[in-house]
């Protein structure tokens, strides 16, 4: 987490990737009318709603991350979901374009067992100390706050350096901006070489 995983989803699609976040279906999935809300209401009680009936995601990853008994039964819910409709965006993106490099931005993807529903996984790493000043950052808490949140949540992934072993490619986005534009470009540049030698045998 705060690794900068959407900084480096947005270099990809510059270069002409195209890229979906499990982040943003699952906050879809969990709008009033859905299936998945009303699941996730009914195993979380309206103490996560905001007063609108939204859920505020703040209290639904207080009340989920709180033990690991309660992460399983929140990715029960939700990721059976998500990754349907992300097959479903896979499909139309290769109807498309049959070349295509076609992306899903996740935080969990080893720990969901998931991995094998791709062809390639790209690992963002960063420093611990990086991952509490960009939460802070993002979230408007204070850095100490920060560090006990990134903690907390961290417990329910695996470390980095099981996703490192795991990954076809490593993004270390603990330097410049540019530096990590670099590493981009170069795997993007190995992931088309890929691509074409895949089409060519094909």
């Amino acid at each position: 987490m705060s690794c900068g995983k959407s900084v480096v989803g947005e270099m990809f699609v510059a270069l002409g990737a195209h890229l979906i976040q499990s982040d943003t279906v699952a906050h879809q999935l969990m709008q009033p009318g859905e299936a998945v809300y009303a699941e996730v209401v009914r195993h979380f009680g309206s103490g996560i709603l905001n007063p609108d009936k939204s859920v505020n995601r703040a209290r639904l990853a207080e009340a989920a991350f709180g033990q690991p008994s309660r992460i399983e039964e929140l990715n029960r819910i939700v990721h059976p979901a998500v990754i349907e409709r992300e097959n479903r965006w896979m499909d139309e993106i290769a109807q498309e374009d049959a070349n295509a490099i076609a992306m899903v931005e996740a935080a969990l993807i080893l720990e969901a067992k998931a991995q094998k529903r791709f062809d390639r996984l790209i690992v963002v790493t960063c420093l611990p100390e990086q991952r509490a000043e960009r939460w802070a950052k993002r979230t408007k808490v204070d850095l100490e706050s920060a560090r006990r949140e990134v903690v907390r949540r961290m417990a329910a992934q695996l470390p980095d350096e099981e996703k490192v072993k795991a990954a076809d490619y490593v993004i270390d986005n603990s330097g410049s901006l540019d530096e990590t534009q670099e590493q981009v470009k170069q795997i993007y540049e190995k992931l088309r070489a890929e691509e074409k030698r895949s089409g060519a045998q094909a």
